[in-house]
């Protein structure tokens, strides 16, 4: 078929792509062995880390909701790209020229998202090129009486868009975008008078992704006879969708991932200003409401897991995990904004902090009439986003009468009682006690008063049920393998038994480092030793495929050109995968990428290759010792003398033999 790209170009892509570093651009990922590294999901909500990367074999994936692939497959998941316009985009980042089938590039949708995200680099470009021109002189006081200067504004990327109609327009057109490129990126309208400029007469930040690829612009009013917003964003575009997006993050994202703190402020100034107070991690929503979505992205950056020891908030003050602080005014839509986020997410207000400048200014204009360290001082004086609650509350009471008091407590129990953390409701139950005066034992009872009215239930969520599927699955052990709720052709079935845990790392291991379990026996294993049908379906493909004896062909044409060598070992090993990945059918293809990404539990290179073996060694005996039960029993219900009781004996002697011989070899191992 015309268009498509050659097969060979394609697996060149895969073999140059860096998956660590293209993943790690939207997850936070923490070593977890050998080339292997895990992180929070970014395709569903979850608290323990279940998305798996090894970087060895060029697969992630995830074992809490299923979903699996390789560098290209995760761009196209996150990122919503065609096959094409992933290894486009692969191929351009890596230096890869690609060859098309005929010659031909396909003729339909090819690139659109990559020509939108070119269109905005320019623009971008000629932008910042235009707050050098005369016209720009007011928007170049307004940043410098706000302390910004030229280079810092060339770090965030500030530029003015001129007042004309369309000059921007008539730019793009000239560069090769056509009209229709220019509206649905969202860069101008279409009028009565033909195309015009979205922005006008103002200062323009541009808006980042994760990459750094700038996706749309915010924009500031400047000019006295401007009637427009004050603000003007980007509207939705296939590239932007401000629900999904930070500004400030694509700078912020190494120090949030390295400090485990997100300063989370309110406009584009502010970020500018906490950045060169030297607050590394402050970031900004992008004309909307911080909401769900902007929780599940910093979540996934701080690495935010359900451990007690991470993320727990103590009345303090203090965190043990990441935390995020929220710079909101101190006027009622701040505390508005402080209310939402602390509906937004039991597990995020756990770890959530309020910074709130009394007299109500912004950390710019902190910055402006204090100083560096006064920005620096706003963010150390958060207090957890709790307190900030049950302060509002009580904030609307007169404390100084007993009717006040009691009107405050059973506005702050309900908050009390939403902290599903005993421990920390306890000792909220103690504060409010000293705030209010009132015994905590009556304290108690409000309290539980509150719980059995439901005053506290977050929106759809009841109470004593599970916030997401996740949840559910929170007694599966540790990288455990977890069906995928769409994939119910294949079942791993029980994952909490040994016998799992034994098949499954035998199978990972035979997967992931053939070298070691050549001679183990396992190609003579026969199939129905597998007690899932997804390992079943994968023992039948390696079978089907040659097992690990077609593996050392492989490794013998590897050896041919580099020598016994570990280089050998890896070619060898990424050929033979990819050769069973083309055998497969989708459902075994997943089970493939689960495998692929199993941990095995050693750290140490010399002790994976003995574990390895080991663990493969194990279900080999188990296997032999099984048919040995079995045909001691099938000849004691034979006559002791037969040319089938004969024959069983001969067998079972064989058995015997090849089990002590296994044995021996596993002396020398640590075993499973």
């Amino acid at each position: 078929m015309a268009g498509l790209i050659v097969k060979a170009d394609i697996e060149k892509v895969k073999d140059r792509a860096d998956l660590e570093e293209i993943v790690s651009n939207y997850v936070t990922l923490r070593p977890a062995g050998i080339n292997t590294f895990k992180g929070l999901c970014p395709f569903h909500d979850e608290n323990t880390p279940s998305f798996n990367v090894n970087t060895a074999r060029g697969f992630w994936h995830c074992f809490g909701c299923g979903e699996g692939g390789d560098a290209i497959s995760f761009l196209q998941k996150i990122d919503h790209l065609s096959f094409t316009d992933a290894v486009e985009h692969l191929a351009q980042k890596y230096g890869i020229t690609l060859r098309y089938e005929d010659g031909k590039r396909p003729a339909d949708d090819y690139g659109k998202r990559q020509r939108l995200l070119d269109m905005h680099r320019v623009t971008e470009q000629f932008y910042r090129e235009q707050l050098d021109s005369p016209q720009a002189q007011p928007g170049r006081e307004f940043l410098l009486e706000r302390g910004f200067s030229k280079e810092a504004c060339a770090h965030f990327g500030v530029g003015f868009a001129p007042g004309g109609w369309n000059t921007l327009a008539n730019f793009l057109r000239a560069q090769g975008f056509t009209e229709q490129e220019l509206v649905v990126g969202g860069l101008a309208s279409a009028g009565s008078r033909g195309l015009y400029d979205r922005f006008r007469g103002r200062l323009v930040w541009p808006i980042r992704d994760l990459t750094g690829a700038t996706i749309g612009f915010g924009a500031r009013r400047i000019l006295p006879d401007d009637q427009g917003p004050k603000y003007l964003n980007t509207p939705e575009t296939p590239i932007y969708h401000k629900s999904k997006v930070l500004y400030g993050l694509d700078l912020a994202k190494r120090a949030i991932a390295t400090k485990r703190q997100v300063v989370v402020v309110e406009g584009y100034t502010d970020v500018m200003a906490a950045h060169l107070a030297g607050i590394d991690t402050a970031v900004a929503s992008c004309g909307t409401a911080f909401g769900s979505e902007h929780v599940k992205i910093i979540r996934r950056l701080l690495g935010d897991m359900a451990d007690p020891s991470v993320g727990l908030q103590l009345a303090s003050g203090q965190s043990r995990g990441g935390e995020v602080i929220f710079t909101f005014d101190g006027d009622a839509a701040g505390q508005k904004a402080a209310l939402k986020a602390y509906g937004e997410d039991q597990n995020f207000a756990l770890q959530t902090f309020v910074a709130v400048e009394k007299r109500g200014m912004d950390p710019c204009d902190l910055r402006i009439a204090e100083g560096d360290e006064a920005v620096v001082r706003l963010i150390k004086s958060r207090i957890p986003l709790f307190e900030f609650v049950l302060q509002t509350t009580l904030a609307a009471v007169d404390l100084s009468t007993a009717e006040g008091r009691v009107i405050g407590l059973r506005a702050a129990a309900p908050v009390v009682a939403s902290i599903r953390d005993r421990a920390l409701q306890k000792e909220y139950v103690r504060l409010l006690s000293g705030w209010l005066g009132i015994d905590a034992a009556d304290i108690n009872q409000e309290v539980r008063r509150a719980l059995r009215s439901k005053q506290f239930s977050a929106p759809g969520v009841e109470r004593g049920e599970p916030q997401n599927k996740v949840e559910k699955q929170a007694d599966e052990p540790a990288g455990s393998l977890v069906a995928s709720p769409a994939e119910q052709v294949l079942s791993y079935g029980d994952t909490r038994t040994p016998r799992f845990k034994l098949e499954s790392q035998a199978l990972a291991a035979v997967l992931q480092r053939p070298y070691d379990c050549l001679g183990t026996g396992f190609d003579e294993l026969e199939l129905g030793v597998f007690t899932s049908s997804a390992f079943q379906a994968v023992h039948q493909l390696l079978q089907a495929s040659g097992g690990l004896g077609r593996y050392e062909k492989h490794l013998h044409a590897a050896e041919d050109v580099f020598g016994e060598s570990d280089m050998a070992i890896q070619k060898s090993t990424e050929g033979w995968n990819r050769e069973l990945f083309e055998r497969a059918g989708e459902p075994v293809r997943r089970v493939l990428q689960a495998l692929l990404v199993v941990q095995l539990p050693q750290d140490d290179r010399t002790k994976l290759a003995t574990y390895a073996r080991s663990v493969t060694l194990s279900l080999v005996q188990a296997a032999l010792e099984k048919s040995i039960v079995e045909l001691r029993f099938e000849i004691g219900r034979l006559e002791a003398s037969g040319e089938q009781t004969a024959q069983h004996f001969q067998k079972l002697l064989a058995l015997e033999e090849r089990r002590r011989a296994l044995e021996a070899e596993a002396i020398g191992h640590n075993r499973y």
